[in-house]
């Protein structure tokens, strides 16, 4: 409690309460609607519960609703999320996005205009394709930012964000910068409470992937390995998952010729061929097969395999557990989670269902022992908040990621962001929270984000938070260690 402590002491110092001048601490707003037995209480911390973890945390109203849906029932609206509607405005909000609505190939062609710009330095050209790029990178960007605060098919935005990370490409490299809003929308959103086996390939065969761990060049005689080490050690069995290094050699040599061509993508939005020019056709040894030459098939196989192998069964069922319950989940649980990937032949929405119906998940001893990273705090404050996500508050959510070290879309290694409570909880990445929550409170009711929130603070929280000056109380909430675990 020490570090939340002296979080607390930079946050009010930034905050600029002035303790010594307090008004005598008040009640919580909603005490007398939290004291209304133990019931009443369990119902809404259950209700928090889902919404941290299923969600980015509760918009204001959000409780109230899971509490008279039920958790279960609320879960299963999740679990279904064709079955919401999008709102108007949100919907309106996207379709004004041209780079997510666009084929790759139309928005891979405007970078490139943009690079031969530059190349046959005309006039103005730099400042073209900085414009073309930085248009690109924020379009893309404040699409997901959008959906996340804005969706009802919250399960459906958190899944996203876990399989982007589970799959990740980096946005800076090259033609990726173009690529990655067609990868997400395409290969990653589409499959995110499907069948692995069909978002292994969609990832696979994906130009943003093929490109970003160098498949695409990858030919006999000039063998590119990191695909292969990467779809084995990250995607699919783990890093335990009992291969060896000639495994990943082989499989390397039956992924040649899975490619794309710049040009083709251009002017047919063809984002996938198989090149049998650039295939190795001699027999592989791989995981303990013999693999004789047939061409594209050889790929389709492996990846039949892996996404079948008890390996990956554990290594998927491990994610999700660490992601939705607790840092080190109960090895248990990881177990069950593994065997229904199994018996279902992968479905992610089954192993969700049998997540979520875990006495594992709802235990009460899991509540808050995640901590958010920079993401998962930007999106729940702002919905807390209920800001509507204007274009200035937008561009202020995608530079504080950025200043915390999460930008979108912005991690250069292929394990993507953690979800831990090391990789995030540190003095420098706290000290920018408060920053962004003095900045979010300024507009806030603490009043009313205090019943958003409901559990999410606790009584001796507020009084603490309401020790400050009047102007700043939102701000402290949103600032405090109570919201800073989910």
């Amino acid at each position: 409690m020490r570090a939340w402590r002296k979080l607390l002491l930079l946050f009010w110092f930034a905050a600029g309460a002035v303790l010594a001048e307090a008004p005598e601490p008040q009640d919580p707003p909603e005490a007398t609607q939290e004291a209304g037995g133990e019931a009443a209480q369990e119902a809404r911390a259950a209700a928090l519960h889902v919404l941290n973890r299923l969600a980015y945390g509760p918009a204001p109203g959000d409780i109230d609703l899971v509490v008279r849906m039920g958790p279960q029932r609320w879960i299963a609206r999740q679990l279904q999320p064709e079955s919401l509607p999008l709102p108007e405005a949100l919907s309106a909000r996207l379709a004004a996005l041209a780079t997510v609505q666009m084929p790759a190939g139309a928005v891979l062609g405007q970078f490139q205009a943009a690079q031969q710009a530059v190349r046959g330095e005309e006039e103005g050209a730099k400042e073209q394709r900085r414009a073309v790029l930085a248009r690109i990178a924020k379009e893309t960007a404040e699409a997901r930012l959008l959906r996340a605060v804005a969706s009802p098919r919250q399960l459906e935005e958190v899944m996203v964000d876990f399989w982007f990370n589970h799959f990740n490409v980096f946005a800076g490299k090259g033609q990726d910068r173009a690529l990655v809003a067609s990868y997400e929308r395409d290969a990653i959103r589409p499959y995110a409470m499907g069948n692995f086996r069909a978002l292994l390939g969609a990832t696979a065969r994906h130009p943003a992937m093929l490109f970003y761990l160098d498949n695409w060049v990858s030919k006999a005689g000039g063998l590119n390995e990191n695909y292969a080490r990467e779809l084995m050690e990250l995607h699919t069995l783990g890093v335990d998952g009992g291969y060896t290094q000639r495994d990943v050699t082989e499989l390397a040599r039956m992924l040649t010729g899975w490619t794309y061509a710049p040009r083709r993508l251009v002017d047919g939005n063809e984002t996938f061929y198989f090149d049998a020019r650039r295939h190795d056709n001699k027999v592989k040894q791989w995981l303990g097969r013999t693999v004789t030459a047939a061409g594209q098939a050889e790929g389709e196989m492996a990846l039949d395999v892996l996404a079948a192998h008890p390996a990956t069964a554990h290594h998927i069922a491990y994610k999700l557990a660490q992601y939705f319950v607790q840092d080190q989940p109960p090895a248990a649980l990881v177990e069950r989670l593994a065997q229904r990937f199994t018996d279902t032949d992968g479905d992610i929405r089954a192993v969700l269902q049998t997540l979520f119906a875990s006495s594992e998940f709802m235990a009460p001893d899991v509540r808050g022992a995640k901590f958010k990273t920079p993401y998962q705090y930007v999106v729940s404050a702002l919905r807390a908040a209920g800001a509507p996500l204007a274009p200035d508050s937008a561009k202020a959510a995608l530079s504080v990621l950025n200043r915390m070290g999460m930008p979108l879309y912005g991690c250069q290694t292929p394990d993507g962001y953690k979800n831990t409570r090391q990789a995030w909880l540190n003095p420098d990445a706290l000290a920018l929270r408060i920053g962004y929550a003095v900045l979010l409170g300024k507009d806030a009711d603490a009043a009313a984000l205090y019943t958003a929130l409901g559990p999410a603070i606790t009584p001796a929280t507020w009084r603490t938070v309401d020790t400050g000056a009047p102007r700043v109380q939102a701000a402290l909430l949103l600032g405090s260690p109570d919201f800073m675990e989910r």
